[in-house]
């Protein structure tokens, strides 16, 4: 009776349950059970923090470094962050318009509880990375999906996104490369953006956490590029958790508008402090040293993309968009939903990953958490032997299918 008589908060009460947790603790459950479980749910490079990197974290912990640092990070981190912003792509950052933060996701975190009011709403085209939503309800907002059409290869429809936007709006999310398609927003769709958000005063959420893991040739079209009067508008995301494998460390950060970024400050002085201490100077041996550990990555994850892509497009009734960025491929699978198991209907995302689980025994991530049902997310962050196995498993489930 006790705990019944606690109340929870509404903003906790209006975040859904997110539909991966069952397929999660089924195979955490299966594993514990000794079964030969194949791992594609896991959004992190499976590589090592480069050396130069874990040393300079040891170094930092053996040299005293281990005390409160300052709110938005240590001045070196945030001065390599402007450079890194300069050297790249010829953006002009002051220290001060950036926080170190801990992790991406805790930068997104706080620019919504920094700039949002109640009811008031955010673009956020779908597919889209499951925590988006909630973060925006979490802050008192309301998240208004943007559909993406599989047939456009995920790109932004400038009619849709003009038909979802209301007198309510205050910001969008842009996330190219795309958790979870791969996807890259084109110039002409990042040319719409530009224009509504100047029209009507949004602010710009561009999460370029994937920046670096990419299979075309030169520089990404991105919103500061295609319209640079909107960088007193936008505020950029990026971190090292996948272009140096650091996804422990938690170390992301922010650049944007001087106002914006001191609201944002307030908000992680009062949750988190700052970032971890040893963390942020493993950070900065990673953006002040060689660069090269991405391409590196890139080699290893490109042969990979292009069998399970071609793998899942020789399934009859499967399609799948060939990812441009990141580790994932995003495959339709709708065509078999209706179809059963046992008499077991499989009538969603959710049911396929959970019937993948428990008859191939591998583990993948339902379209549904991100706004997608029609398909089913798997990490190629893994390796080719993993890969090959686990496309026999999917294939041969998938045959045994009736209906």
């Amino acid at each position: 009776m006790a705990q019944e008589s606690i109340h929870l908060a509404n903003r906790v009460l209006q975040v859904p349950p997110s539909p991966t947790l069952a397929v999660n603790a089924k195979a955490k459950a299966l594993k514990a059970a000794g079964e030969n479980i194949l791992n594609f749910s896991v959004g992190e490079p499976d590589f090592d923090t480069p050396e130069h990197v874990r040393e300079a974290g040891k170094q930092a912990i053996d040299d005293g470094q281990t005390r409160y640092t300052a709110v938005p990070g240590i001045p070196e981190l945030r001065e390599a962050v402007a450079m890194r912003f300069k050297l790249d792509h010829n953006w002009e950052y002051h220290p001060d318009q950036i926080q170190i933060c801990c992790g991406g996701k805790h930068g997104l975190y706080n620019i919504f509880q920094a700039m949002l009011n109640p009811g008031e709403e955010v673009l956020i085209p779908a597919p889209y990375w499951v925590s988006y939503p909630p973060m925006v309800q979490l802050a008192g907002g309301i998240p208004v999906e943007v559909p993406l059409d599989e047939a456009s290869n995920f790109d932004l429809d400038p009619n849709i996104l003009a038909a979802k936007a209301s007198n309510k709006t205050r910001a969008i999310f842009l996330n190219s490369p795309s958790n979870p398609a791969g996807s890259i927003f084109s110039v002409t769709a990042l040319q719409a953006v530009a224009k509504m958000a100047l029209e009507r005063g949004w602010l710009v959420v561009s999460d370029d956490i994937y920046e670096t893991i990419t299979y075309v040739e030169g520089k990404l079209p991105h919103i500061l590029d295609v319209e640079p009067r909107l960088k007193e508008q936008t505020v950029v995301l990026n971190g090292v958790s996948k272009s140096f494998a650091m996804t422990g460390w938690r170390i992301g950060y922010c650049a944007g508008p001087s106002h914006l970024i001191k609201a944002m400050n307030k908000v992680q002085s009062h949750s988190t402090s700052n970032p971890c201490s040893p963390a942020q100077y493993a950070a900065l041996a990673a953006l002040t040293g060689p660069q090269d550990f991405p391409a590196q990555m890139n080699k290893a994850f490109l042969p990979r993309r292009d069998f399970f892509v071609r793998d899942l497009e020789s399934i009859e009734g499967v399609t799948c968009v060939n990812p441009s960025g990141a580790f994932y491929v995003f495959p339709n699978f709708s065509a078999y939903y209706g179809k059963s198991f046992k008499g077991k209907v499989l009538k969603d995302s959710v049911a396929m990953a959970d019937y993948f689980l428990e008859e191939a025994k591998v583990a993948s991530v339902p379209g549904a958490a991100f706004g997608a049902d029609a398909f089913v997310r798997f990490s190629f962050a893994t390796s080719m032997e993993v890969i090959q196995e686990g496309m026999t498993r999917i294939k041969k489930a998938l045959t045994a299918l009736e209906g």
